[in-house]
């Protein structure tokens, strides 16, 4: 139903509007983030279009790192995304409303999955709201307890997942 491959040039004010849709003010990521994300690292966003219309129904995005904890930098600073780090460490779920409880955001994960796997990396590494931990466990990630991140002024749990 969904093509999924990475970003292209021109679709990171897209991503960014659609992310301002699907998390509120204090934990969406910034324009300005959002294009250096897009920059540094395209081959780590994912995106799902629609064939119907081609606009993009959702995406998964994150950098690459040789760190193993997840750390509130990895958000603002995309300097951080090293191309050959062992590790992604996952910025955002997205998946547009009217896209939403028809599978899209568990395909999207295991199609992020199998791609990261086979560009050889380890681990995948996420935080996320305590209502969101069981979604994410049945995608397959565990969860690891509180995190030390405090993005957004929330509470957060980092959960990981090995490739």
């Amino acid at each position: 139903m969904f093509e999924f491959r990475s970003i292209l040039p021109g679709e990171g004010p897209e991503t960014s509007r659609i992310e301002n849709i699907c998390f509120p003010p204090n934990e969406a990521c910034s324009y300005r983030h959002m294009m250096e994300r897009v920059e540094a690292a395209p081959d780590l966003f994912l995106v799902a279009v629609d064939p119907s219309n081609g606009r993009i129904a959702g995406f998964l995005n994150g950098i690459a790192t040789n760190e193993t904890c997840f750390r509130d930098e990895f958000f603002t600073d995309a300097s951080l995304h090293d191309p050959s780090g062992e590790n992604v460490m996952l910025l955002g779920l997205d998946v547009l409303p009217e896209y939403r409880r028809q599978g899209l955001a568990r395909e999207l994960v295991a199609c992020y999955c199998r791609r990261e796997r086979e560009n050889g990396r380890k681990r995948l590494v996420l935080t996320c709201l305590e209502e969101k931990v069981e979604m994410y466990r049945k995608f397959g990630f565990r969860d690891l307890g509180l995190s030390a991140s405090v993005w957004g002024g929330e509470q957060w749990h980092e959960m990981d997942r090995m490739l």
